[in-house]
Protein backbone atom coordinates (compact mmCIF):
# COMPACT_ATOMS: atom_id res chain seq x y z
CA UNK A 1 0.00 0.00 0.00
CA UNK A 2 3.02 2.29 0.20
CA UNK A 3 2.75 2.98 -3.53
CA UNK A 4 -0.69 4.51 -2.90
CA UNK A 5 0.80 7.24 -0.69
CA UNK A 6 1.26 9.72 -3.53
CA UNK A 7 -2.49 9.58 -4.18
CA UNK A 8 -3.14 10.68 -0.59
CA UNK A 9 -0.93 13.79 -0.50
CA UNK A 10 -1.94 17.36 -1.24
CA UNK A 11 -0.18 18.84 -4.33
CA UNK A 12 0.34 22.13 -2.47
CA UNK A 13 1.64 21.21 1.00
CA UNK A 14 2.96 17.74 0.12
CA UNK A 15 1.41 16.23 3.28
CA UNK A 16 -1.57 13.96 3.73
CA UNK A 17 -4.82 15.73 2.88
CA UNK A 18 -6.46 17.49 5.82
CA UNK A 19 -10.17 18.27 5.36
CA UNK A 20 -9.91 17.72 1.58
CA UNK A 21 -12.34 19.47 -0.75
CA UNK A 22 -13.19 18.49 -4.33
CA UNK A 23 -12.69 21.10 -7.05
CA UNK A 24 -14.95 21.06 -10.13
CA UNK A 25 -12.06 19.53 -12.12
CA UNK A 26 -12.24 16.48 -9.75
CA UNK A 27 -8.85 17.21 -8.14
CA UNK A 28 -8.51 17.59 -4.36
CA UNK A 29 -6.94 20.18 -2.05
CA UNK A 30 -6.63 20.64 1.67
CA UNK A 31 -9.12 23.28 2.71
CA UNK A 32 -6.36 25.37 4.29
CA UNK A 33 -4.15 24.99 1.21
CA UNK A 34 -7.03 26.06 -1.02
CA UNK A 35 -7.32 29.27 0.94
CA UNK A 36 -3.58 29.88 0.63
CA UNK A 37 -3.66 29.85 -3.17
CA UNK A 38 -6.68 32.12 -3.59
CA UNK A 39 -6.17 35.15 -5.80
CA UNK A 40 -8.41 38.23 -5.68
CA UNK A 41 -9.47 39.53 -9.09
CA UNK A 42 -10.48 43.13 -9.91
CA UNK A 43 -14.13 44.07 -9.36
CA UNK A 44 -14.49 45.12 -13.01
CA UNK A 45 -13.30 41.69 -14.16
CA UNK A 46 -15.56 39.63 -11.89
CA UNK A 47 -18.04 37.15 -13.38
CA UNK A 48 -20.90 39.17 -11.88
CA UNK A 49 -19.88 42.29 -13.81
CA UNK A 50 -19.40 40.22 -16.96
CA UNK A 51 -22.87 38.72 -16.63
CA UNK A 52 -24.29 42.19 -16.03
CA UNK A 53 -22.67 43.38 -19.23
CA UNK A 54 -24.21 40.45 -21.13
CA UNK A 55 -20.97 38.73 -22.07
CA UNK A 56 -22.36 35.35 -21.06
CA UNK A 57 -18.99 33.93 -19.98
CA UNK A 58 -19.24 31.18 -17.39
CA UNK A 59 -17.37 31.35 -14.09
CA UNK A 60 -15.20 28.41 -15.06
CA UNK A 61 -14.16 29.91 -18.40
CA UNK A 62 -13.34 33.31 -16.96
CA UNK A 63 -9.62 32.89 -16.42
CA UNK A 64 -9.25 30.55 -19.38
CA UNK A 65 -9.84 33.61 -21.59
CA UNK A 66 -6.69 35.25 -20.32
CA UNK A 67 -4.31 32.62 -19.00
CA UNK A 68 -1.39 34.78 -20.09
CA UNK A 69 -2.04 37.11 -17.17
CA UNK A 70 -2.24 34.31 -14.60
CA UNK A 71 0.77 32.18 -15.39
CA UNK A 72 3.64 32.24 -17.82
CA UNK A 73 3.38 30.42 -21.14
CA UNK A 74 6.81 28.95 -20.64
CA UNK A 75 6.08 27.59 -17.18
CA UNK A 76 3.35 25.18 -16.15
CA UNK A 77 3.51 26.48 -12.57
CA UNK A 78 2.02 29.59 -11.06
CA UNK A 79 3.13 33.17 -11.37
CA UNK A 80 1.78 36.43 -10.00
CA UNK A 81 -1.55 37.76 -11.19
CA UNK A 82 -0.51 41.00 -12.84
CA UNK A 83 -1.91 43.62 -15.10
CA UNK A 84 -4.38 45.23 -12.67
CA UNK A 85 -3.85 48.37 -10.68
CA UNK A 86 -5.98 47.07 -7.83
CA UNK A 87 -4.21 43.71 -7.65
CA UNK A 88 -0.45 44.20 -7.19
CA UNK A 89 1.67 41.26 -8.17
CA UNK A 90 2.78 38.92 -5.42
CA UNK A 91 5.91 36.79 -5.67
CA UNK A 92 5.10 33.11 -5.78
CA UNK A 93 6.43 30.45 -3.44
CA UNK A 94 7.14 26.76 -4.00
CA UNK A 95 5.49 23.99 -2.02
CA UNK A 96 7.44 20.93 -0.73
CA UNK A 97 6.57 18.95 -3.86
CA UNK A 98 7.56 21.69 -6.30
CA UNK A 99 4.18 23.30 -7.03
CA UNK A 100 4.27 27.10 -7.08
CA UNK A 101 1.54 28.66 -4.97
CA UNK A 102 0.40 32.17 -4.10
CA UNK A 103 0.98 33.28 -0.53
CA UNK A 104 -1.95 35.25 0.94
CA UNK A 105 -1.73 38.88 -0.18
CA UNK A 106 -2.51 40.07 3.35
CA UNK A 107 -3.37 38.50 6.72
CA UNK A 108 -7.00 37.35 6.87
CA UNK A 109 -9.34 39.56 8.92
CA UNK A 110 -10.01 38.65 12.51
CA UNK A 111 -12.86 36.19 12.79
CA UNK A 112 -14.32 33.66 15.16
CA UNK A 113 -14.28 31.00 12.45
CA UNK A 114 -11.35 28.70 11.80
CA UNK A 115 -8.89 29.98 9.18
CA UNK A 116 -10.06 27.40 6.66
CA UNK A 117 -13.72 28.36 7.06
CA UNK A 118 -13.31 32.11 7.37
CA UNK A 119 -14.94 34.15 4.63
CA UNK A 120 -12.84 34.85 1.55
CA UNK A 121 -12.57 38.20 -0.23
CA UNK A 122 -15.07 38.95 -2.94
CA UNK A 123 -14.18 37.96 -6.50
CA UNK A 124 -11.59 35.45 -5.30
CA UNK A 125 -10.47 32.83 -7.76
CA UNK A 126 -8.66 29.53 -7.27
CA UNK A 127 -6.51 27.69 -9.80
CA UNK A 128 -6.05 23.92 -9.55
CA UNK A 129 -2.32 23.16 -9.02
CA UNK A 130 -2.60 20.01 -11.14
CA UNK A 131 -4.63 20.89 -14.24
CA UNK A 132 -4.34 24.71 -13.93
CA UNK A 133 -8.04 25.31 -14.52
CA UNK A 134 -9.30 28.45 -12.79
CA UNK A 135 -12.59 29.15 -11.04
CA UNK A 136 -14.23 32.26 -9.58
CA UNK A 137 -15.68 31.52 -6.13
CA UNK A 138 -19.30 32.42 -5.37
CA UNK A 139 -20.62 33.95 -2.13
CA UNK A 140 -20.17 30.66 -0.25
CA UNK A 141 -16.43 30.74 -0.88
CA UNK A 142 -14.65 27.47 -0.11
CA UNK A 143 -17.75 26.16 1.66
CA UNK A 144 -19.28 25.73 -1.78
CA UNK A 145 -16.91 22.84 -2.55
CA UNK A 146 -17.96 19.37 -1.31
CA UNK A 147 -15.74 17.62 1.19
CA UNK A 148 -14.09 14.37 0.10
CA UNK A 149 -15.05 12.10 2.96
CA UNK A 150 -14.04 8.98 1.01
CA UNK A 151 -10.49 10.29 0.72
CA UNK A 152 -10.43 11.08 4.44
CA UNK A 153 -11.50 7.52 5.20
CA UNK A 154 -8.84 6.03 2.94
CA UNK A 155 -6.15 8.21 4.55
CA UNK A 156 -7.29 7.18 8.02
CA UNK A 157 -7.10 3.49 7.14
CA UNK A 158 -3.72 3.94 5.47
CA UNK A 159 -2.25 5.72 8.51
CA UNK A 160 -3.67 3.04 10.80
CA UNK A 161 -2.05 0.32 8.71
CA UNK A 162 1.36 2.02 9.07
CA UNK A 163 1.09 2.39 12.86
CA UNK A 164 3.06 0.28 15.33
CA UNK A 165 2.76 -3.52 15.10
CA UNK A 166 -0.10 -5.14 17.04
CA UNK A 167 0.66 -7.45 19.93
CA UNK A 168 -0.75 -10.85 20.75
CA UNK A 169 -3.67 -10.67 23.20
CA UNK A 170 -3.06 -14.08 24.78
CA UNK A 171 0.63 -13.93 25.72
CA UNK A 172 0.85 -14.02 29.51
CA UNK A 173 4.06 -12.03 29.94
CA UNK A 174 5.85 -9.99 27.28
CA UNK A 175 3.34 -10.00 24.39
CA UNK A 176 4.81 -11.03 21.06
CA UNK A 177 3.97 -9.41 17.78
CA UNK A 178 0.65 -10.66 16.39
CA UNK A 179 0.77 -12.58 13.13
CA UNK A 180 -2.96 -13.16 12.51
CA UNK A 181 -6.37 -12.03 13.70
CA UNK A 182 -9.45 -14.25 13.85
CA UNK A 183 -12.47 -12.36 12.57
CA UNK A 184 -14.91 -14.60 14.42
CA UNK A 185 -13.06 -14.57 17.76
CA UNK A 186 -11.99 -10.94 17.32
CA UNK A 187 -8.60 -11.79 18.88
CA UNK A 188 -5.01 -11.14 17.72
CA UNK A 189 -2.67 -14.18 17.98
CA UNK A 190 1.07 -14.75 17.72
CA UNK A 191 2.10 -18.04 16.11
CA UNK A 192 2.63 -20.03 19.37
CA UNK A 193 -0.68 -18.82 20.86
CA UNK A 194 -2.54 -19.53 17.64
CA UNK A 195 -1.30 -23.12 17.59
CA UNK A 196 -2.12 -23.54 21.27
CA UNK A 197 -5.45 -21.72 21.53
CA UNK A 198 -6.80 -21.69 17.98
CA UNK A 199 -5.91 -25.02 16.32
CA UNK A 200 -6.80 -25.41 12.63
CA UNK A 201 -9.17 -28.30 13.29
CA UNK A 202 -12.55 -28.97 14.80
CA UNK A 203 -15.08 -26.13 15.01
CA UNK A 204 -12.32 -23.50 14.80
CA UNK A 205 -11.24 -24.72 11.37
CA UNK A 206 -13.97 -22.66 9.71
CA UNK A 207 -12.84 -19.39 11.30
CA UNK A 208 -11.27 -16.82 8.98
CA UNK A 209 -7.74 -15.69 9.87
CA UNK A 210 -6.51 -12.41 8.37
CA UNK A 211 -3.30 -10.32 8.68
CA UNK A 212 -3.23 -8.06 11.75
CA UNK A 213 -3.34 -4.83 9.76
CA UNK A 214 -6.41 -5.98 7.85
CA UNK A 215 -8.05 -7.05 11.04
CA UNK A 216 -7.37 -3.70 12.70
CA UNK A 217 -8.89 -1.84 9.78
CA UNK A 218 -11.98 -4.06 9.77
CA UNK A 219 -12.41 -3.31 13.47
CA UNK A 220 -12.31 0.45 12.94
CA UNK A 221 -14.34 0.76 9.75
CA UNK A 222 -16.80 3.52 10.49
CA UNK A 223 -20.51 3.09 9.81
CA UNK A 224 -21.91 4.70 6.73
CA UNK A 225 -21.95 8.47 7.13
CA UNK A 226 -25.00 10.44 6.14
CA UNK A 227 -23.91 13.23 3.86
CA UNK A 228 -25.63 16.59 3.74
CA UNK A 229 -26.20 18.89 0.78
CA UNK A 230 -23.69 21.73 0.32
CA UNK A 231 -26.57 24.09 -0.56
CA UNK A 232 -28.99 22.88 2.13
CA UNK A 233 -26.96 21.83 5.16
CA UNK A 234 -29.98 20.32 6.95
CA UNK A 235 -30.91 18.06 4.04
CA UNK A 236 -29.36 14.65 3.32
CA UNK A 237 -28.37 13.55 -0.17
CA UNK A 238 -31.01 11.21 -1.53
CA UNK A 239 -30.79 11.38 -5.33
CA UNK A 240 -28.11 11.67 -8.04
CA UNK A 241 -28.24 14.11 -10.99
CA UNK A 242 -26.83 12.38 -14.06
CA UNK A 243 -26.19 15.60 -16.01
CA UNK A 244 -24.47 17.44 -13.13
CA UNK A 245 -22.80 14.22 -11.92
CA UNK A 246 -23.41 15.06 -8.28
CA UNK A 247 -25.63 13.92 -5.39
CA UNK A 248 -28.60 16.19 -4.64
CA UNK A 249 -31.29 16.50 -1.97
CA UNK A 250 -35.07 16.76 -2.30
CA UNK A 251 -34.97 20.49 -1.64
CA UNK A 252 -32.63 20.96 -4.64
CA UNK A 253 -35.20 19.15 -6.76
CA UNK A 254 -38.11 21.17 -5.36
CA UNK A 255 -36.29 24.42 -6.15
CA UNK A 256 -36.10 23.36 -9.79
CA UNK A 257 -32.31 23.41 -10.11
CA UNK A 258 -32.38 20.01 -11.78
CA UNK A 259 -35.91 20.07 -13.24
CA UNK A 260 -34.83 19.18 -16.78
CA UNK A 261 -32.09 16.78 -15.70
CA UNK A 262 -32.19 13.02 -15.38
CA UNK A 263 -32.25 12.12 -11.68
CA UNK A 264 -31.72 8.61 -10.34
CA UNK A 265 -31.71 6.91 -6.95
CA UNK A 266 -28.51 7.43 -4.98
CA UNK A 267 -28.06 3.77 -4.07
CA UNK A 268 -28.53 2.53 -7.61
CA UNK A 269 -25.95 4.95 -9.00
CA UNK A 270 -23.57 4.07 -6.16
CA UNK A 271 -23.69 0.39 -7.11
CA UNK A 272 -23.43 1.20 -10.84
CA UNK A 273 -20.32 3.35 -10.45
CA UNK A 274 -18.69 0.84 -8.12
CA UNK A 275 -19.25 -1.80 -10.76
CA UNK A 276 -17.80 0.45 -13.49
CA UNK A 277 -14.72 1.22 -11.39
CA UNK A 278 -14.21 -2.47 -10.62
CA UNK A 279 -14.43 -3.35 -14.31
CA UNK A 280 -11.97 -0.61 -15.21
CA UNK A 281 -9.57 -1.89 -12.55
CA UNK A 282 -9.63 -5.37 -14.09
CA UNK A 283 -8.11 -4.03 -17.31
CA UNK A 284 -5.56 -1.93 -15.44
CA UNK A 285 -4.63 -4.93 -13.30
CA UNK A 286 -3.81 -6.90 -16.44
CA UNK A 287 -1.58 -4.06 -17.62
CA UNK A 288 0.20 -3.96 -14.27
CA UNK A 289 0.82 -7.71 -14.47
CA UNK A 290 2.25 -7.30 -17.97
CA UNK A 291 4.44 -4.46 -16.73
CA UNK A 292 5.87 -6.62 -13.94
CA UNK A 293 6.69 -9.36 -16.42
CA UNK A 294 8.19 -6.75 -18.74
CA UNK A 295 10.46 -5.48 -15.96
CA UNK A 296 11.70 -9.03 -15.39
CA UNK A 297 12.43 -9.26 -19.10
CA UNK A 298 14.37 -5.98 -19.07
CA UNK A 299 16.43 -7.02 -16.04
CA UNK A 300 17.28 -10.28 -17.79
CA UNK A 301 18.35 -8.26 -20.82
CA UNK A 302 20.89 -6.38 -18.69
CA UNK A 303 22.56 -9.64 -17.71
CA UNK A 304 22.40 -10.95 -21.26
CA UNK A 305 23.94 -7.77 -22.67
CA UNK A 306 26.76 -8.02 -20.14
CA UNK A 307 27.40 -11.67 -21.02
CA UNK A 308 27.29 -10.96 -24.74
CA UNK A 309 29.66 -8.06 -24.26
CA UNK A 310 32.21 -10.24 -22.47
CA UNK A 311 31.91 -12.91 -25.13
CA UNK A 312 32.23 -10.42 -27.97
CA UNK A 313 35.26 -8.71 -26.44
CA UNK A 314 37.00 -12.06 -25.99
CA UNK A 315 36.38 -12.92 -29.63
CA UNK A 316 37.63 -9.54 -30.77
CA UNK A 317 40.81 -9.82 -28.68
CA UNK A 318 41.48 -13.32 -30.03
CA UNK A 319 41.15 -12.09 -33.62
CA UNK A 320 43.34 -9.08 -33.06
CA UNK A 321 46.03 -11.09 -31.25
CA UNK A 322 46.26 -13.42 -34.23
CA UNK A 323 47.39 -10.54 -36.42
CA UNK A 324 50.80 -8.91 -36.48
CA UNK A 325 51.84 -6.02 -34.23
CA UNK A 326 50.45 -3.54 -36.74
CA UNK A 327 46.99 -4.51 -35.59
CA UNK A 328 47.54 -3.47 -31.98
CA UNK A 329 46.84 0.22 -32.49
CA UNK A 330 43.68 -0.57 -34.43
CA UNK A 331 42.61 -3.16 -31.85
CA UNK A 332 42.41 -0.50 -29.13
CA UNK A 333 40.14 1.63 -31.28
CA UNK A 334 37.83 -1.29 -32.04
CA UNK A 335 37.56 -2.22 -28.35
CA UNK A 336 36.67 1.34 -27.51
CA UNK A 337 33.79 1.20 -29.97
CA UNK A 338 32.54 -2.08 -28.58
CA UNK A 339 32.64 -0.69 -25.05
CA UNK A 340 30.79 2.39 -26.20
CA UNK A 341 27.98 0.31 -27.67
CA UNK A 342 27.97 -1.87 -24.57
CA UNK A 343 27.47 1.18 -22.35
CA UNK A 344 24.85 2.60 -24.67
CA UNK A 345 22.83 -0.61 -24.66
CA UNK A 346 22.98 -0.77 -20.88
CA UNK A 347 21.99 2.87 -20.57
CA UNK A 348 18.98 2.47 -22.86
CA UNK A 349 17.72 -0.64 -21.05
CA UNK A 350 18.35 0.82 -17.58
CA UNK A 351 16.60 4.05 -18.52
CA UNK A 352 13.63 2.02 -19.75
CA UNK A 353 13.66 0.00 -16.52
CA UNK A 354 13.63 3.21 -14.49
CA UNK A 355 10.84 4.73 -16.58
CA UNK A 356 8.71 1.58 -16.47
CA UNK A 357 9.31 1.17 -12.70
CA UNK A 358 8.07 4.70 -12.01
CA UNK A 359 5.02 4.21 -14.23
CA UNK A 360 4.28 0.83 -12.60
CA UNK A 361 4.60 2.38 -9.14
CA UNK A 362 2.12 5.09 -10.09
CA UNK A 363 -0.22 2.50 -11.62
CA UNK A 364 -0.06 0.28 -8.55
CA UNK A 365 -0.64 3.26 -6.29
CA UNK A 366 -3.72 4.26 -8.27
CA UNK A 367 -5.00 0.67 -8.18
CA UNK A 368 -4.57 0.41 -4.42
CA UNK A 369 -6.23 3.78 -3.92
CA UNK A 370 -9.18 2.77 -6.11
CA UNK A 371 -9.55 -0.53 -4.25
CA UNK A 372 -9.66 1.37 -0.97
CA UNK A 373 -12.22 3.76 -2.42
CA UNK A 374 -14.39 0.80 -3.49
CA UNK A 375 -14.38 -0.39 0.12
CA UNK A 376 -15.94 2.91 1.19
CA UNK A 377 -19.61 2.61 2.09
CA UNK A 378 -20.61 6.24 1.60
CA UNK A 379 -22.56 6.43 -1.68
CA UNK A 380 -22.55 10.17 -2.16
CA UNK A 381 -18.92 10.52 -1.19
CA UNK A 382 -18.00 7.72 -3.59
CA UNK A 383 -20.00 9.21 -6.44
CA UNK A 384 -18.28 12.55 -5.98
CA UNK A 385 -14.96 11.04 -7.08
CA UNK A 386 -15.93 7.88 -9.00
CA UNK A 387 -16.16 9.51 -12.44
CA UNK A 388 -12.72 11.05 -12.09
CA UNK A 389 -11.22 7.78 -10.87
CA UNK A 390 -12.79 5.83 -13.75
CA UNK A 391 -11.32 8.30 -16.22
CA UNK A 392 -7.93 8.11 -14.54
CA UNK A 393 -7.96 4.31 -14.61
CA UNK A 394 -8.81 4.28 -18.34
CA UNK A 395 -6.20 6.95 -19.04
CA UNK A 396 -3.54 5.03 -17.11
CA UNK A 397 -4.46 1.84 -18.95
CA UNK A 398 -4.09 3.66 -22.26
CA UNK A 399 -0.62 4.82 -21.21
CA UNK A 400 0.40 1.15 -21.10
CA UNK A 401 -0.57 0.96 -24.76
CA UNK A 402 1.18 -0.45 -27.75
CA UNK A 403 4.95 -0.07 -27.69
CA UNK A 404 5.24 0.75 -23.96
CA UNK A 405 6.04 -2.86 -23.06
CA UNK A 406 8.44 -3.41 -25.93
CA UNK A 407 12.21 -3.31 -25.33
CA UNK A 408 13.92 -0.39 -27.00
CA UNK A 409 17.15 -2.33 -27.27
CA UNK A 410 18.29 -5.69 -28.54
CA UNK A 411 20.79 -7.84 -26.69
CA UNK A 412 22.81 -8.76 -29.74
CA UNK A 413 25.93 -6.92 -30.82
CA UNK A 414 25.45 -6.51 -34.56
CA UNK A 415 29.17 -6.39 -35.27
CA UNK A 416 31.56 -8.79 -36.97
CA UNK A 417 35.24 -8.45 -37.65
CA UNK A 418 36.49 -9.08 -41.20
CA UNK A 419 40.02 -10.48 -40.70
CA UNK A 420 40.57 -11.74 -44.26
CA UNK A 421 42.32 -8.73 -45.87
CA UNK A 422 46.07 -8.78 -46.31
CA UNK A 423 48.48 -6.96 -43.97
CA UNK A 424 48.72 -3.96 -46.31
CA UNK A 425 44.99 -3.37 -45.66
CA UNK A 426 45.36 -3.33 -41.89
CA UNK A 427 45.10 0.46 -41.75
CA UNK A 428 41.62 0.11 -43.30
CA UNK A 429 40.51 -2.49 -40.80
CA UNK A 430 37.10 -1.58 -39.35
CA UNK A 431 33.84 -3.12 -38.30
CA UNK A 432 31.51 -3.97 -41.11
CA UNK A 433 28.67 -1.48 -41.31
CA UNK A 434 26.28 -1.79 -38.40
CA UNK A 435 22.66 -2.63 -39.16
CA UNK A 436 21.38 0.27 -37.09
CA UNK A 437 22.45 3.85 -36.37
CA UNK A 438 22.11 5.79 -33.12
CA UNK A 439 21.56 9.52 -33.13
CA UNK A 440 19.68 12.34 -31.42
CA UNK A 441 18.35 15.74 -32.42
CA UNK A 442 20.98 18.41 -33.11
CA UNK A 443 20.64 21.57 -30.97
CA UNK A 444 23.42 23.26 -32.96
CA UNK A 445 21.54 23.38 -36.26
CA UNK A 446 17.99 23.70 -34.87
CA UNK A 447 15.87 26.84 -34.78
CA UNK A 448 16.29 28.83 -31.57
CA UNK A 449 12.63 28.26 -30.60
CA UNK A 450 13.12 24.48 -30.36
CA UNK A 451 13.15 23.13 -26.76
CA UNK A 452 15.22 19.97 -26.07
CA UNK A 453 14.93 17.39 -23.28
CA UNK A 454 15.57 13.70 -22.59
CA UNK A 455 19.19 13.83 -23.83
CA UNK A 456 18.06 15.66 -26.99
CA UNK A 457 15.69 12.83 -27.91
CA UNK A 458 12.51 14.81 -27.11
CA UNK A 459 11.66 18.18 -28.67
CA UNK A 460 8.89 20.74 -28.56
CA UNK A 461 8.71 24.43 -29.47
CA UNK A 462 8.08 27.76 -27.74
CA UNK A 463 6.47 29.35 -30.80
CA UNK A 464 3.11 28.95 -32.49
CA UNK A 465 4.91 29.02 -35.85
CA UNK A 466 6.46 25.96 -37.47
CA UNK A 467 10.11 25.34 -36.57
CA UNK A 468 12.48 22.70 -37.97
CA UNK A 469 14.97 20.50 -36.10
CA UNK A 470 17.40 18.01 -37.70
CA UNK A 471 19.05 14.83 -36.48
CA UNK A 472 22.77 14.83 -35.73
CA UNK A 473 23.60 12.07 -38.22
CA UNK A 474 23.36 12.38 -41.99
CA UNK A 475 22.99 9.44 -44.39
CA UNK A 476 24.26 9.09 -47.95
CA UNK A 477 24.10 5.31 -48.43
CA UNK A 478 22.52 2.21 -46.94
CA UNK A 479 19.06 1.55 -45.48
CA UNK A 480 18.04 3.41 -42.32
CA UNK A 481 14.91 3.34 -40.18
CA UNK A 482 13.87 5.44 -37.17
CA UNK A 483 10.61 6.24 -35.36
CA UNK A 484 9.05 9.24 -33.64
CA UNK A 485 6.26 9.06 -31.06
CA UNK A 486 3.84 11.97 -30.62
CA UNK A 487 3.79 12.73 -26.89
CA UNK A 488 1.51 15.79 -27.12
CA UNK A 489 -0.71 16.95 -29.97
CA UNK A 490 -3.60 19.42 -29.66
CA UNK A 491 -4.90 18.82 -33.19
CA UNK A 492 -4.37 22.46 -34.19
CA UNK A 493 -0.83 22.37 -35.63
CA UNK A 494 0.39 20.25 -38.52
CA UNK A 495 3.60 18.45 -37.51
CA UNK A 496 5.74 17.11 -40.35
CA UNK A 497 8.21 14.21 -40.31
CA UNK A 498 10.79 13.24 -42.92
CA UNK A 499 14.30 14.06 -44.14
CA UNK A 500 16.02 17.25 -45.24
CA UNK A 501 19.25 18.73 -46.54
CA UNK A 502 21.55 20.41 -44.03
CA UNK A 503 20.62 23.88 -45.38
CA UNK A 504 16.83 23.43 -45.18
CA UNK A 505 14.81 26.48 -44.05
CA UNK A 506 14.26 26.28 -40.27
CA UNK A 507 11.29 28.67 -39.94
CA UNK A 508 8.72 27.06 -42.28
CA UNK A 509 6.91 23.74 -42.28
CA UNK A 510 9.06 20.83 -43.38
CA UNK A 511 8.53 20.10 -47.09
CA UNK A 512 7.54 23.64 -48.08
CA UNK A 513 10.85 24.18 -49.90
CA UNK A 514 12.83 21.96 -52.29
CA UNK A 515 15.25 20.77 -49.59
CA UNK A 516 12.96 18.55 -47.52
CA UNK A 517 10.71 15.52 -48.05
CA UNK A 518 8.03 14.92 -45.39
CA UNK A 519 4.64 13.53 -44.38
CA UNK A 520 2.26 16.06 -42.81
CA UNK A 521 -1.07 14.23 -42.40
CA UNK A 522 -2.73 10.84 -42.43
CA UNK A 523 -3.73 9.66 -38.95
CA UNK A 524 -1.14 11.51 -36.87
CA UNK A 525 -2.63 11.84 -33.39
CA UNK A 526 -1.42 11.91 -29.79
CA UNK A 527 0.31 8.61 -29.03
CA UNK A 528 0.91 7.80 -32.70
CA UNK A 529 4.23 6.32 -33.85
CA UNK A 530 5.64 7.58 -37.15
CA UNK A 531 8.25 5.41 -38.84
CA UNK A 532 10.64 6.81 -41.46
CA UNK A 533 12.42 4.38 -43.81
CA UNK A 534 15.20 5.89 -45.93
CA UNK A 535 16.51 3.37 -48.49
CA UNK A 536 19.37 5.10 -50.29
CA UNK A 537 20.31 1.91 -52.12
CA UNK A 538 16.94 2.05 -53.90
CA UNK A 539 16.64 5.88 -53.61
CA UNK A 540 13.25 5.72 -51.88
CA UNK A 541 11.60 7.26 -48.81
CA UNK A 542 8.69 5.44 -47.12
CA UNK A 543 6.53 6.37 -44.11
CA UNK A 544 4.70 4.27 -41.52
CA UNK A 545 2.05 5.28 -38.96
CA UNK A 546 1.48 2.81 -36.13
CA UNK A 547 3.29 0.09 -38.13
CA UNK A 548 1.06 0.60 -41.20
CA UNK A 549 2.78 1.69 -44.40
CA UNK A 550 1.39 4.93 -45.86
CA UNK A 551 1.09 4.08 -49.53
CA UNK A 552 3.66 2.11 -51.54
CA UNK A 553 6.52 4.66 -51.68
CA UNK A 554 6.27 8.30 -50.67
CA UNK A 555 9.26 9.64 -52.64
CA UNK A 556 11.58 8.20 -55.30
CA UNK A 557 14.92 9.24 -56.80
CA UNK A 558 16.14 10.35 -53.38
CA UNK A 559 19.91 10.64 -53.45
CA UNK A 560 22.54 12.69 -51.72
CA UNK A 561 23.16 13.48 -48.04
CA UNK A 562 19.99 13.58 -45.89
CA UNK A 563 19.31 14.28 -42.22
CA UNK A 564 16.29 13.09 -40.21
CA UNK A 565 14.00 16.13 -39.77
CA UNK A 566 10.86 17.27 -37.92
CA UNK A 567 8.85 20.51 -37.99
CA UNK A 568 6.50 21.37 -35.12
CA UNK A 569 5.17 24.22 -32.97
CA UNK A 570 4.33 24.72 -29.29
CA UNK A 571 1.29 22.42 -29.33
CA UNK A 572 3.34 19.37 -30.34
CA UNK A 573 5.99 17.30 -28.54
CA UNK A 574 7.72 14.30 -30.12
CA UNK A 575 10.33 11.77 -28.99
CA UNK A 576 12.91 10.17 -31.30
CA UNK A 577 13.69 6.41 -31.22
CA UNK A 578 16.80 5.25 -33.09
CA UNK A 579 18.90 2.11 -33.33
CA UNK A 580 15.91 0.26 -34.77
CA UNK A 581 16.24 -2.55 -37.33
CA UNK A 582 14.58 -2.24 -40.71
CA UNK A 583 11.06 -3.75 -40.61
CA UNK A 584 11.18 -7.47 -41.38
CA UNK A 585 8.68 -7.40 -44.23
CA UNK A 586 10.68 -4.66 -45.97
CA UNK A 587 13.97 -6.53 -45.55
CA UNK A 588 12.52 -9.70 -47.06
CA UNK A 589 10.96 -7.77 -49.92
CA UNK A 590 14.25 -5.99 -50.65
CA UNK A 591 16.17 -9.27 -50.67
CA UNK A 592 13.71 -10.73 -53.21
CA UNK A 593 14.07 -7.65 -55.41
Amino acid sequence: MEEMEEELKCPVCGSFYREPIILPCSHNLCQACARNILVQTPESESPQSRRASGSGVSDYDYLDLDKMSLYSEADSGYGSYGGFASAPTTPCQRSPNGVRVFPPAMPPPATHLSPALASVPRNSCITCPQCHRSLILDDRGLRGFPKNRVLEGVIDRYQQSKAAALKCQLCEKAPKEATVMCEQCDVFYCDPCRLRCHPPRGPLAKHRLVPPAQGRVSRRLSPRKVSTCTDHELENHSMYCVQCKMPVCYQCLEEGKHSSHEVKALGAMWKLHKSQLSQALNGLSDRAKEAKEFLVQLRNMVQQIQENSVEFEACLVAQCDALIDALNRRKAQLLARVNKEHEHKLKVVRDQISHCTVKLRQTTGLMEYCLEVIKENDPSGFLQISDALIRRVHLTEDQWGKGTLTPRMTTDFDLSLDNSPLLQSIHQLDFVQMKVAWFAFDPGSAHSDIIFSNDNLTVTCSSYDDRVVLGKTGFSKGVHYWELTVDRYDNHPDPAFGVARIDVMKDVMLGRDDKAWAITEGGITKGATIGVLLDLSRKTLTFFINDEQQGPIAFENVEGLFFPAVSLNRNVQVTLHTGLPVPDFYSSRASIA
